[in-house]
């Protein structure tokens, strides 16, 4: 994402379906958007998903289920979810949650196919690392 603009839409409400489990938001554009928290989790810009650079990026299995246990402001720009598999490190920023509810049909369909390349169960649990050599656990 390129980043925050005075062009860039924001959110005019926010809404946690904790039963359904998506993120309801709606924008200053009049696009609006019901993210899964599934989808949220399994594309976290934390470097905990994303890794650090391209191709680093972590698989992330077993969130079908996945719920918000809070979600917090972050300044003017952005959200930070706690979710219920005590993930809280990812920082969405409007223009990345714009991302994910106007293009998550396509996003949806990447995963799946890293899904099946890897080999890998969308329900299977996260296999556990031991740590890392960039200083924190993945």
């Amino acid at each position: 994402m390129a980043g925050l603009t005075s062009t860039t839409p924001t959110p005019t409400d926010i809404t946690v379906h904790q039963q359904s489990r998506a993120l309801e938001i709606a924008f200053s554009d009049g696009a609006s958007f019901s993210i899964p928290f599934e989808l949220m989790r399994v594309y976290s810009p934390s470097a905990e998903v994303q890794g650090h650079g391209p191709g680093q990026e972590v698989l992330q299995t077993g969130k079908r289920l996945v719920g918000l246990q809070s979600i917090e402001p972050v300044g003017n720009y952005a959200v930070k979810p706690v979710f219920t598999d005590g993930h809280e490190s990812g920082i969405f920023s409007w223009d990345y949650l714009y991302h994910l509810g106007a293009d998550q049909d396509a996003l949806w369909a990447q995963y799946q196919s890293r899904l099946q390349a890897a080999g890998a169960d969308r329900d299977a649990p996260m296999v556990q690392d031991t740590g890392s050599s960039c200083g924190h656990s993945h």
